[in-house]
């Protein structure tokens, strides 16, 4: 079958790779109907993820059709059309049976690397490093789902496939940011990034009741989408102070919940900007958390700031102080995706949440590596390149 496949930093290429077959009684076989990418590959790309070996399948965010299915498989049959959680979990273990699905104990079969990285090893992660399972990507015409039961969500007949599509990743990611960031009714939410976890992070703040969401970016085409089709408030950072127009907006308290949607490539501004370049590219810190900082510094006394955005190891300059003087509550997660995914596809059913407009670009499997400079280059107003493998 066809495949993209990670060869280097900033190198992809569409190879052939042996099909997938069923390894396990609970795995299913499933054919890729859309598969998109996500800010997170990025990090892959540019060379930030360890244990990355050249011919790597990428991609981690799809829709598709079960083909096959193993002999303990209960909840699906071949024919149906299901979206697949990014992270794998095994439903049985004390993480899972607790909805911290992707602290998953059984899935992630390389557990030596993020011990040593983390002290503790999280789930596997489709397309995402041999520290994170080694499992093959969702950037291809089939793909393995192990714990098939407890992964791959049916999706409702009248929701189209790209809709659906982002209910694998970005809708529920965002979700989580709000939810385990303790958004109520009442709140004044801050979301740093207007890519598609941020903008899905924006509009669950608002479905959980928030009075106000203020979403922060750099890019116009960005602000522009995230203010018509979400209806959030906007801050163009390149042009205004963040902190200050957050005081400004919130009458000097600042915002109740700060939510970091952009990770570890996050830029800054004037010498803290070459700072963090320079101490990364000699790897002497592995992110730039320049938005984290920020959210820490801008959040209101008391408040809360969940960091969604992915980082893989340790951060220079990070405002401690603040954060134990200001009295503020700092979670982070990889998404637990199946504690949500139904939800979302149903509030996606009803109207609720819109996702299909995160698709700007469609394209065959052939063109990825070029919907993939699309989008790391912010070319064509790109907010994410989506690819069919049967085009």
């Amino acid at each position: 079958m066809r495949a993209l496949c990670w060869q280097g930093v900033n190198e992809l290429s569409v190879e052939q790779v042996p099909d997938p077959r069923i390894l396990n009684a609970q795995d299913a076989i499933v054919k890729v109907l859309l598969t998109t990418t996500c800010g997170s590959d990025l990090h892959l790309l540019g060379g930030y993820i360890p244990a990355m070996r050249a011919g790597d399948v990428i991609g981690h965010e799809f829709i598709g059709e079960i083909v096959e299915v193993g002999p303990e498989v209960r909840r699906h049959k071949v024919g149906d059309r299901v979206v697949v959680c990014s992270f794998i979990g095994c439903g049985r273990c004390w993480y899972c049976r607790n909805d911290l699905w992707s602290l998953c104990d059984n899935s992630n079969t390389n557990p030596g690397i993020t011990q040593g990285l983390f002290g503790y090893d999280p789930g596997a992660v489709y397309g995402y490093s041999h520290a994170m399972g080694g499992f093959k990507g969702s950037h291809a015409e089939y793909i393995r789902v192990p714990f098939a039961d407890h992964g791959a969500f049916a999706v409702p007949d009248g929701v189209d496939d790209r809709s659906a599509l982002f209910a694998s990743d970005a809708a529920p990611t965002g979700w989580m940011g709000a939810d385990l960031g303790g958004v109520k009714p009442g709140d004044v939410v801050a979301v740093w990034g207007c890519g598609g976890v941020g903008q899905m992070a924006a509009r669950a703040a608002m479905l959980l009741g928030a009075e106000r969401v203020i979403a922060i970016d750099g890019y116009g085409y960005r602000l522009a989408m995230t203010e018509r089709h979400i209806g959030a408030e906007t801050i163009d950072r390149t042009s205004t102070d963040v902190g200050a127009a957050l005081r400004e907006m919130t009458g000097g308290r600042g915002p109740d919940v700060c939510i970091e949607a952009v990770g570890m490539e996050a830029d800054g501004s004037g010498v803290q900007r070459i700072y963090d370049r320079v101490k990364q590219r000699l790897r002497l810190e592995t992110g730039r958390p320049a938005a984290v900082r920020e959210a820490v510094m801008a959040c209101r006394k008391g408040g809360s700031v969940f960091v969604l955005g992915v980082f893989a190891g340790l951060v220079d300059k990070f405002p401690l102080g603040a954060m134990m003087n200001k009295g503020l509550t700092v979670r982070g997660a990889q998404q637990h995706g199946q504690r949500y995914i139904p939800m979302l596809l149903d509030r996606i059913s009803r109207g609720e949440l819109r996702t299909s407009h995160l698709a700007t670009h469609t394209m065959p499997l052939d063109d990825a590596p070029k919907g993939y400079e699309l989008f790391k280059d912010k070319k064509d107003d790109c907010v994410r390149a989506v690819f069919d493998p049967w085009a």
